[in-house]
């Protein structure tokens, strides 16, 4: 086992910055990540906490700047790569979207049809992360049925089901009461426990102190203002 790999970041940044016509919603963000980090990005609304997520994930193209993802530069990733690369994110959003005519299943399932599993090792994967988010017995049920809390479980669900490295979590608990936000967050700590390195984005931060270990990265009008470690 080689551990000088093991031990290099996950996740490097180097002067990132991100531009939309005159605004500067990133500037200059230089960060390192390590495997197997929880990683809280904290600030108030309009501060680029989506806008830092959006360009780990390339649904937003930095404008300048370099970012390295698992030894793969983003700005020079090919077509052919980039299918890759999305593997090893799964992604939750704030508002879940879920797909209101499928099924719970169905929803979760899709990722890895998307990959081509096998349906034998789709069901079974599929009931896993639903029983590991409490949403098993919602197999059949449509999104519009569910709850706030409910959605944002087969959400959670849907992002780990690909057993991905990284998961990126956009204000997931945002619209969600204290009881439903306490049941997503022990759920994205079940998966960070089992090694995923996790970037959650939220304004509560009270909420995050008040529960989970990690590491705290302050944005201010898209510029890296603290990163501290929450104990």
């Amino acid at each position: 086992m080689n551990l000088e790999i093991e031990k290099k970041p996950i996740i490097r940044m180097f002067n990132v910055s991100k531009q939309y016509g005159t605004k500067l919603a990133l500037k200059d963000i230089t960060l390192e990540i390590e495997p197997g980090e929880f990683i809280f990005v904290s600030g108030a609304s309009g501060a680029g906490k989506s806008t830092l997520l959006k360009v780990l994930y390339l649904a937003e193209k930095a404008t300048r700047g370099q970012i390295i993802i698992g030894g793969m530069n983003l700005d020079r990733i090919s077509s052919f790569k980039l299918p890759f690369l999305r593997r090893k994110f799964g992604m939750i959003f704030q508002d879940f979207k879920l797909i209101p005519t499928r099924t719970v299943f169905e929803n979760v399932a899709l990722v890895l049809e998307a990959a081509g599993e096998k349906p034998s090792i789709i069901k079974k994967r599929v009931m896993k992360v639903l029983e590991s988010t409490g949403m098993e017995t919602k197999t059949r049920a449509l999104p519009p049925t569910l709850s706030g809390g409910e959605q944002q479980r087969v959400a959670v669900a849907r992002a780990v089901v690909g057993e991905p490295e990284i998961i990126l979590a956009d204000e997931p608990t945002g619209s969600l009461d204290d009881k439903s936000a306490k049941l997503v967050l022990d759920a994205l700590m079940g998966y960070h426990k089992k090694g995923a390195t996790v970037l959650m984005a939220s304004h509560n931060i009270f909420l995050l102190e008040t529960m989970v270990r990690g590491r705290n990265i302050a944005l201010e009008q898209g510029e890296l203002v603290k990163t501290a470690t929450m104990l």
